[in-house]
């Protein structure tokens, strides 16, 4: 009897050696013969981040932050991958300014995730409520008379 090759993933240092052959496997010229090796470790891959994701417990800008750093990329990354300018990614990942229709879809597609992960309610700072320490007063706006 054969030994499989890959198995379900059961443990963290386990699906980083995968997410690391994967990775791997990418970055040459794929062959067919790999072509079915790279299907079945992105499939493994895939169920282990689906029962193991903790994105539920981040915000969408927590989200967004924590990918930036797994997938290595830069504030000017975004404006490339966005197609909106360094200011507006910079409000955004300041909790300045809230993440549009058109930035979640864009978001969704570059990470493969679904668009319900970055489209959650978020508190903002807004520049008119800085002084305040009570984050949940942070997003009212102050009557002006």
């Amino acid at each position: 009897m054969e030994t499989l090759k890959y198995k379900i993933i059961k443990t963290e240092e386990q699906y980083q050696e995968y997410v690391s052959k994967l990775e791997q496997l990418l970055s040459i010229e794929p062959e067919k013969s790999v072509q079915e090796e790279i299907e079945l470790l992105t499939l493994l891959i895939e169920k282990w981040d689906e029962e193991h994701n903790s994105f539920e417990l981040a915000d969408p800008i927590q989200l967004l932050r924590s990918l930036m750093v797994e997938n290595r990329l830069k504030n000017k990354d975004l404006v490339s991958i966005l197609g909106v300018s360094k200011g507006l990614v910079s409000d955004i990942l300041n909790y300045k300014k809230g993440l549009s229709k058109e930035i979640i879809r864009r978001l969704a597609k570059y990470f493969s995730l679904s668009q319900e992960a970055f489209n959650r309610s978020y508190k903002l700072k807004l520049p008119i409520n800085n002084h305040l320490r009570n984050a949940s007063v942070m997003n009212t706006s102050k009557e002006i008379a």
